[in-house]
């Protein structure tokens, strides 16, 4: 009977990891780097969100003006996530962001989830922008003095926003800078006038009234304004079109995050300083309280009277329409990634020949987005995008945690920069994540488990026959802790396929080669050692060892030195 080798008893295949993507140029700097991820968060999460945060808030039959401290909670729950991904992006600069770092840790199955889940909810933040900018076209129809069909004209600007995007990069940051400079500017503007020129109430802001039932309230509106973020780390999304990487993503992440911070704490305490928070309400034809979806104008005419608050309107729709220039920019990129790991069609990895963007995946989002701003409402639309934000948000800090953990046997994982505070940072992002998404209650239970279902459906149907069964860092960590011999045996297995990638025939190893396997594996063993081990194993003294020959030489070796 002929013994069993051991390279039959794993059950993978070796296939190099793809740390940097070529496909696509890289044009973009540090400036254009934090002027995208603004651009992605100050749309909505300044010019609609505040009105419906405040009546959330308040449970929803009251609007209190404590939505700054909210603010400032969900920005520190996205900290570890935004270091964990500055650190990731620098380990995997490549186009798909999230859902590279994800599907490279945990495997396809996992990635097509998180991969389809980012891109839907990247998708709807950016429908959310373009649902929301509609109040604002409604101040803008008596200015003008016609009637606008306010659908009609969402997806006309949609469909400009879709050309742009397929016309490049260098079209949208152009576009972009100015947009969001202006819009930055107003706002502070605005606010110092106020501050100057209005008697404030800062009791709608600080007092104890203003935080609803208090931190049940605060916790509950950091869930809801969470997706106000989102794009702190979209920009990871076009991790493969950003000039010198390892320094620009982090840092920009970062600084994205610090300013919109502070624009949203600053803005929504002046604003409900300056104007009571239930003048933000309004009641429904089915008396009901809604909020209002034109806060900005509300807030802007109150300081400055009608034409700063016609100002305020249009920068608000150039402002939104920019948020879902980014937002489709950064989405379309997840199916892109998809399919150059064979998990969706090919044909979305095609890059156009003149403009150099994946201009079939750029389509497929804008239809996709056309759909939701027809059917979706825009309070339903936030709180989708929120849970499934803040779910993978969790993910993406246990992916930092298992990457590192598995990082002497997947040497391909070496960050030029690391998140500080490793890893309590991480265990308090997954921690934060896992509470806000209990409070969010069963919305954000429904959007994930939609978001799942597709995964499941889309992977098990065409992805699981065209994906290459790898061995991943999550497999590694857990077989360290469930089957102490199968992580032993599968650990070499990839050193010795890591250490012979670089040869013309990596079904092979050479002495030195072996050397360097050996310094993984163990690497107190001397260099006199280690070459001896080599002749040893080399049986048939032809100068070179296959896989297994090299397993069942680890094996005879460790098993007789315990």
């Amino acid at each position: 009977m002929q013994p069993i080798k051991p390279s039959t008893l794993i059950d993978f295949v070796y296939k190099p990891i793809e740390l940097v993507s070529d496909t696509l140029e890289r044009k973009l700097g540090m400036a254009s780097v934090v002027i995208i991820s603004l651009s992605a968060m100050l749309g909505s999460g300044l010019f609609v969100l505040p009105a419906l945060a405040m009546l959330d808030m308040g449970g929803g039959t009251v609007a209190v003006g404590g939505i700054w401290l909210a603010y400032l909670v969900a920005a520190l729950i996205v900290l570890p996530g935004a270091l964990s991904k500055g650190e990731l992006a620098t380990a995997m600069p490549s186009s798909g962001g999230s859902y590279v770092y994800i599907e490279r840790t945990f495997g396809p199955l996992i990635g097509t989830i998180s991969g389809l889940g980012l891109w839907a909810n990247f998708m709807l933040k950016s429908a959310f922008a373009l649902i929301g900018f509609q109040a604002y076209l409604v101040v803008l129809e008596s200015l003008l003095g016609v009637t606008i069909d306010i659908e009609i004209a969402a997806i006309m600007l949609l469909v400009m926003i879709v050309i742009i995007n397929i016309l490049g990069l260098k079209k949208i940051k152009k576009v972009q800078t100015p947009i969001v400079l202006t819009s930055v500017l107003f706002l502070f503007i605005l606010c110092i006038w106020a501050i100057i020129t209005m008697d404030l109430n800062w009791d709608a802001a600080f007092s104890r009234e203003a935080f609803g039932t208090g931190w049940t309230s605060v916790a509950e509106t950091a869930a809801f304004v969470f997706v106000a973020y989102a794009g702190v780390t979209k920009i990871a999304a076009v991790g493969g079109e950003i000039k010198n990487p390892s320094r620009n993503m982090p840092y920009g992440i970062l600084w994205s995050l610090l300013i919109s911070c502070l624009l949203y704490v600053v803005i929504s305490i002046v604003m409900v300083a300056a104007v009571e928070p239930s003048s933000f309400i309004e009641l429904n034809v089915e008396g009901e309280l809604v909020a209002e979806e034109d806060p900005i104008y509300t807030f802007a005419t109150a300081v400055g009277g009608e034409t700063i608050g016609v100002i305020a309107a249009v920068l608000a729709v150039t402002t939104m329409t920019s948020m879902a220039l980014a937002g489709i920019m950064a989405s379309s990129r997840f199916p892109f990634a998809m399919a150059r790991d064979n998990l969706l069609p090919e044909a979305l990895e095609n890059v156009h020949p003149k403009y150099q963007t994946p201009h079939l995946s750029i389509i497929g989002t804008g239809i996709a987005m056309a759909v939701a701003i027809v059917l979706l409402d825009t309070h339903e639309v936030a709180k989708l995008a929120s849970g499934f934000k803040i779910m993978i948000f969790i993910v993406i800090n246990a992916c930092v945690i298992v990457l590192r953990r598995a990082s002497k046997t997947h040497s391909w994982y070496q960050p030029e920069w690391k998140s500080p505070l490793y890893p309590w940072m991480q265990f308090f992002g997954i921690i934060g994540g896992l509470v806000l998404i209990y409070l969010m209650g069963e919305k954000a239970v429904i959007g994930a488990a939609a978001c799942c279902l597709l995964g499941l459906i889309t992977y098990y149907s065409y992805g699981k026959s065209r994906a290459h069964p790898m061995l991943t860092p999550w497999r590694t960590v857990r077989t360290e802790f469930t089957n102490v011999s199968q992580h032993e045996r599968e650990k070499r297995w990839l050193v010795f396929h890591t250490a012979a990638a670089k040869r013309s025939h990596p079904e092979f190893l050479n002495e030195s080669e072996f050397v360097h396997a050996m310094s993984i594996i163990a690497p107190k063993y001397d260099a006199f050692h280690v070459r001896n081990l080599f002749h040893e194993i080399d049986t048939n003294g032809n100068g070179v060892i296959d896989v297994d020959e090299f397993l069942e030489g680890m094996e005879e070796e460790f098993d007789e030195a315990e």
